[in-house]
């Protein structure tokens, strides 16, 4: 890390949802030793949220937690004033600069056997969620701002039993180049990043625990292991950071080369 990238980062806020735990918490842990504070957010786990939150301060940064449940539009509203409460409490300001739509959780099932209560929980969660809690944002996120959303490789590769989960992830693919277009204006920028497989709790802490599907994925990326979540946030965080201003509309994947 450059102190020229720091000190254009000092001073800024980023909202990162679900990041109590996995990609989120690495994310604004990385975030916070660039010099942002951060809003973090979780569903239930408040003392996992407490323990990124003195982390972040631990680093000299600031930070707030806010429980948030991403798949329920109903509550955004409540949420959006939360945010606005912090901001005015804890910076004295009325934007923020950085959201990263993290939350969600994993889905497991061959297509043939996808029920429509856990498609319709997918699709809650990871598009319709992503898509109606930026827009209800807006008024808060500042010119200039940026926008990373969380995908997966599943989109360009596939696995049998991920058909539901990725369909959902590829469709915010289209969503993040709309929104780059028109959020543009305002000078937002918006791109997506596009994980591989990662040693996490995800579904059930699959890739992390299962000796065998650890060593296929390992086998089937060019750098030969699966990934980590510290292989993941560093990147957003530099993604989000003023050296790549330029970059926007874009689909970046982080997966160690997987299946090319």
């Amino acid at each position: 890390m450059s102190d020229k990238s720091t000190t254009k980062s000092e001073g800024k806020v980023a909202i990162v949802t679900g990041s109590s735990r996995g990609l989120g918490r690495s994310t604004a842990l990385n975030l916070a030793e660039r010099g942002v504070d951060v809003i973090v957010t979780y569903h239930s786990n408040h003392a996992e949220s407490d323990a990124v939150v003195a982390g972040i301060q631990a680093l000299g940064r600031k930070a707030v937690a806010l429980p948030l449940d991403s798949g329920d539009v109903a509550s955004f509203d409540g949420f959006a004033a939360g945010i606005g409460r912090a901001l005015h409490e804890t910076w004295g300001v009325e934007r923020f600069d950085y959201l990263v739509n993290n939350g969600g959780a994993g889905h497991a099932a061959p297509f043939a056997e996808v029920q429509e209560a856990d498609f319709d929980q997918l699709y809650n969660v990871h598009l319709k969620g992503v898509f109606f809690l930026t827009q209800k944002l807006l008024p808060l996120i500042a010119d200039g701002g940026r926008i990373v959303n969380i995908s997966s490789g599943l989109t360009r590769f596939a696995f049998p039993g991920s058909s539901a989960y990725a369909t959902m992830k590829g469709a915010v693919e289209v969503l993040s180049r709309y929104m780059a277009k028109e959020l543009g204006p305002r000078g937002i920028a918006v791109n997506v990043v596009a994980p591989g497989a990662i040693a996490t709790d995800f579904r059930g802490g699959a890739v992390r625990d299962n000796p065998e599907m650890n060593k296929q994925v390992a086998s089937v990326t060019a750098l030969g292991r699966v990934g980590l979540p510290e292989d993941i946030g560093p990147m957003i965080a530099s993604l989000l950071s003023d050296d790549n201003r330029w970059v926007t509309g874009q689909r970046i994947e982080v997966s160690g080369g997987m299946m090319i």
